[in-house]
């Protein structure tokens, strides 16, 4: 076995590219070793500005052996008679690839059959490692390639170099005009020209001589080291930033941080303002003081030791300068304007061509989040919550949360958004909770990130992201395989992240109705077809939360059976939906759920098979549709019943007298429990009366003839699947 390394060298790559391309190439490359029974070790992978490398340790030296069995014809058409082999036993035998004498006679479920054992051929792992690296290679993913020269191979950026070594033997193979060889580039500036790598074990010893750290990991801690250093220096405290450590990780080869500073004039403009210009567009590091605030120090990190780097910082901050000239002027610009006035501007501003503008966004999502306050149960809001106060808090929020959109800042630094609203909105003196509710309505912005920390900016994330989701819908811009322009799965994670994080058991359904119904103002007065694509639009928006909900709580760890379980129930009440799915994996775990489950399958599929309405409200609010054409009448059964009181005195058995004193007492427990939200308690009550169930089935036979007594004991089943009918079906599991 040897050990083997793949290193493409190449002009600078952006930062954002590495990793993700590292990843690809490392599940490319080693999913064709197994694809060509290539037996390897672990794998490594290491990647700077200038080159993405791969090392995949203990490597065969051969294919690994393998020996398969194929069936041919009948024997009978394999030999005749005499026992000699006919055409058909010579053919498989060529095909085979062995001698006719070798051909085996098996036993198979069909009869006997000719078989064969053929060995795969054990080729060269050195000569098929080169044939196919340039494929794996070429077939890197990046969000942008590039082609260059006159070639007709493309890549991130141009490839100035190819290293590959099996052990300590150079692999040929070459790339446009890039041949392969055993050297690698050192650092551009510091170290130019290329170094021998006598074998895979050294490559990170010569790199590292050569002025490159390539493994990332450790060229991270060296920066942040360093970094933390400099700022120790200066009497500072660095502002930690793992996002830009490690975009600036693969920025440099090596780590060269230097201090800088700029004008305390500039320290009027907010701190938020002043690190999002040094790291967006400069890559700098902030420097704070011991309470946080903003020092006049940067640090910028190069990938080169100059011999005056006091020089060098002079450079980063006079360009530091103009950027921050450019902020001063623009927040002192924005200044000179209202929350209100900017408000006004929404009006130019399109949310989405076919669903109006901002300021008709700003409208809607007032009527919405006072509807969500009006509909907030007590229960959960906080101890001492004055609901006027909230609603008008939520009123003004929802009316400024947009407003900074049109200001020069966020137009300058569109990651601002929010952040400057809430720093307008406090200096035109509005409250706290206002300022931190139009600030903090736009998260989660990813997966894992933070949620709005007061209750108007939860209600009114909740809204804003209500509104976007029914309005695409409302004019089918669904999401489809990976395309999801407007993040609406994203944003659907968020609304229940944030319901489940509140603990809020309004109504979901009730919301996305509203929500919708304010994208169809006159439908309900003015076209039926109109009325019907609102429906329409509220089904497939809960639909889609559902689905939204299902592999988010998937991805928490619960069995898939539980969420399917509960979620077919219900999930309009978020909490009480997860409370279900928790209590349901819990009596998952129990020894004797099998038949548990089994037994109140049972029930539910008998009543689905003959057509009979479990739930209360389908019996008695269920009205008979009108058929539109003949062959629409429904051919109801005969047997179904009308209604479904339980009549003690059609009872023939002690089983069905046992079964119905046993709902009765239990559905009263499963209620109270169920009220209170111990769900663990109700499916205990329930599964206490699995015995009963099955000495029903034991002793019962229920579709009988008698259509009295039929009726009757689906009427029973029916009084057994409304114990459990708002907490799970039983089916799904």
């Amino acid at each position: 076995m040897n050990n083997l390394l793949i290193e493409i060298g190449a002009e600078e790559i952006p930062a954002g590219y590495i990793v993700p391309a590292l990843q690809a190439f490392e599940d490319s490359f080693l999913g064709a070793l197994d694809k060509n029974r290539i037996e390897h070790g672990r794998a490594r992978v290491f990647g700077t500005p200038r080159r993405l490398a791969l090392m995949v340790m203990d490597v065969a030296d051969e294919q690994r052996a393998e020996t398969s069995t194929i069936t041919g014809p009948p024997a009978g058409a394999g030999f005749d008679r005499d026992g000699n082999p006919t055409i058909a036993a010579i053919k498989f035998a060529e095909k085979a690839g062995i001698p006719v004498s070798d051909i085996k006679v098996a036993d198979t479920p069909r009869g006997q059959y000719l078989t064969a054992e053929r060995r795969e051929a054990c080729g060269s792992s050195e000569k098929i490692i080169t044939e196919m690296l340039p494929e794996i290679i070429l077939g890197i993913p990046f969000p942008k390639s590039m082609r260059w020269g006159d070639m007709d191979i493309s890549f991130a950026r141009p490839i100035i170099s190819l290293t590959a070594l099996f052990g300590d033997r150079p692999l040929e193979f070459s790339l446009g005009n890039i041949n392969s060889s055993n050297k690698v580039f050192g650092h551009p500036f510091m170290y130019p020209g290329t170094f021998a790598v006598p074998q895979p074990s050294m490559y990170q010893d010569v790199l590292r001589e050569a002025g490159v750290v390539a493994d990332m990991e450790e060229r991270r801690t060296m920066l942040l080291d360093k970094v933390r250093s400099v700022a120790a220096g200066s009497g500072s405290r660095l502002l930690e930033d793992e996002e830009l450590l490690d975009t600036v990780t693969n920025l440099v080869e090596y780590p060269y941080p230097i201090l800088g500073r700029f004008d305390e004039e500039f320290l009027v403009v907010p701190d938020e303002v002043l690190i999002t210009a040094m790291r967006e567009h400069q890559k700098y590091f902030s420097l704070v003081d011991e309470k946080g605030s903003l020092k006049p120090f940067f640090i910028a990190v190069n990938n080169t030791m100059t011999r005056d780097m006091e020089l060098v910082a002079r450079g980063h901050e006079k360009v530091l300068r103009a950027r921050l000239s450019d902020a001063k002027f623009f927040y002192e610009v924005d200044m000179e304007s209202t929350m209100d006035q900017f408000a006004e501007k929404l009006k130019k501003v399109t949310f989405q061509a076919r669903l109006g503008s901002m300021f008709e966004k700003r409208e809607r999502l007032i009527k919405l989040s006072a509807f969500i306050v009006d509909n907030l149960p007590e229960e959960v809001l906080p101890e001492g919550t004055d609901t006027g106060i909230l609603g008008a808090d939520i009123t003004r929020a929802a009316q400024l949360c947009k407003a900074d959109l049109v200001s020069q800042m966020v137009i300058e630094f569109t990651n601002l958004q929010g952040t400057m609203g809430r720093i307008y909105a406090l200096k035109g003196g509005e409250n706290s909770e206002v300022a931190d509710a139009v600030e903090s309505h736009y998260r989660p912005t990813h997966s894992g990130g933070w949620l709005p920390a007061t209750l108007t900016g939860q209600l009114l994330a909740i809204a804003d992201k209500m509104d976007t989701i029914c309005g695409c819908f409302s004019i089918d811009l669904v999401p489809t395989g990976a395309s999801d322009p407007y993040a609406l799965r994203r944003q659907s994670i968020g609304i229940l992240q944030i319901i489940l994080a509140s603990g809020f058991t309004f109504s979901l359904e009730k919301i996305v109705e509203k929500s919708v119904a304010l994208y169809f103002p006159n439908s309900k007065r003015q076209y039926v077809a109109e009325k019907n694509r609102e429906t329409d639009t509220v089904s497939a928006v809960l639909e889609f939360i559902g689905t939204r909900m299902t592999n988010m709580l998937l991805e928490q760890g619960y069995s898939r059976e539980a969420v399917s379980s509960a979620l077919s129930v219900s999930f309009d009440n978020v909490p009480d939906t997860l409370s279900r799915v928790k209590a349901l994996d819990l009596l998952r775990q129990a020894p004797d759920f099998e038949p548990l489950s089994s037994a109140f399958k049972r029930v539910v599929n008998i009543l689905k098979k003959e057509g009979v309405p479990q739930k209360k409200e389908e019996v008695s609010q269920k009205k008979e549709e009108v058929p539109q054409k003949k062959e629409e009448v429904p051919q109801k059964k005969e047997e179904v019943p009308q209604g479904f009181q339980v009549d003690p005195s059609l009872f023939e058995s002690q089983a069905e007298n046992t079964l119905y004193t046993s709902c009765r007492d239990v559905a009263a427990r499963v209620n109270a429990h169920a009220a209170g939200g111990d769900y663990e308690a109700a499916l205990r009550e329930i599964a206490a009366i699995r015995p009963d169930v099955d000495c029903f089935f034991d002793d019962v036979m229920v579709m009988v003839d008698d259509h009295a007594l039929r009726r009757n004991r689906l009427a029973l089943l029916v009084s057994v699947a409304s114990i459990f009918e708002n907490i799970a079906d039983f089916s799904k599991i």
